[in-house]
């Protein structure tokens, strides 16, 4: 099945025209990993399919040679518009287009080559991006799944207080104890919309009632927090809140957690 994508240059914004910049011509070029060219395929992928593009066979003595002289060689040149390459496979698993298809495989694992414009644009190392069509689709829709779902959360636990206050906990620096039921609603409802794979990940969590307490905790002094250590008095219960977590849900700890939860009750009526 047919499958186009266009592997494109990063402008370079100069002194010189826009028509002139517009013809330079940009190559993607070999690269030495541990002093041996960047290869595209595995040494089992090479036999397959670059039996076509050397001048030995794969049981050829001289094979490994005329491979990484292959590799050594291989230059991409990328114009104003980009190069397109057709990267599919036809019905026999086969590449519609070798030579595109080494191409691509080449690019994809090029230091200099990005999977996208955005990744480019924040490493100054990549001077090159892929641009697929199909995949920037699904990545796109992916993200409006992820808010989808995250909406789905928000109405369920908008009905309940004590919910939403548990998440906004988790979520920020704020003390939901402080703030009114339209604040929490509304604070929680901002950082779905900054964060909805945040907020769903938090909500879905089986642990979101003790991960909760235990930020309640430690805003009350009960317990404290030293870098990501989780300290009661001067025992350390865990190098993590997930540490903490399972260190009290285990049955022989139970009776730290009853302790605990007094000791918040206690500073509560205060």
């Amino acid at each position: 099945m047919s499958k186009k994508v266009t592997l494109r240059q990063q402008e370079v914004l100069n002194h010189l025209p826009k028509a002139v910049r517009a013809e330079a011509v940009y190559k993607l070029s070999s690269v030495y990993v541990d002093r041996q060219p960047l290869r595209g395929f595995t040494g089992e992928e090479e036999k397959k399919y670059l039996r076509e593009q050397v001048d030995v066979s794969p049981d050829h003595v001289e094979w490994p040679k005329h491979t990484k002289e292959f590799w050594t060689n291989l230059t991409i040149p990328v114009g104003w518009t980009g190069i397109e390459l057709e990267v599919g496979l036809d019905s026999n698993d086969e590449p519609i287009q070798v030579m595109d298809f080494i191409k691509y495989n080449f690019a994809l694992k090029h230091p200099q080559v990005a999977l996208t414009k955005e990744e480019m644009d924040r490493d100054q190392s990549k001077r090159f991006y892929i641009q697929d069509l199909t995949r920037d689709d699904k990545v796109r829709n992916n993200t409006i799944q992820v808010r989808k779902d995250a909406d789905k959360e928000f109405i369920k636990v908008s009905s309940n207080e004590k919910s939403m206050k548990r998440i906004l906990r988790l979520m920020s620096n704020i003390n939901p104890d402080r703030l009114t039921t339209e604040q929490v609603e509304n604070s929680l409802y901002e950082l779905k919309n900054k964060n909805p794979k945040k907020f769903f990940t938090i909500a879905t969590d089986k642990n979101l009632e003790l991960k909760s307490e235990l930020e309640e905790m430690v805003s009350a002094g009960v317990l404290r927090r030293i870098g990501n250590q989780v300290v009661f008095m001067d025992e350390i219960l865990g190098d993590t809140l997930e540490d903490t977590i399972i260190h009290l849900k285990d049955k022989k700890n139970s009776s730290k957690l009853t302790i605990l939860r007094a000791k918040l009750k206690e500073l509560s009526l205060v």
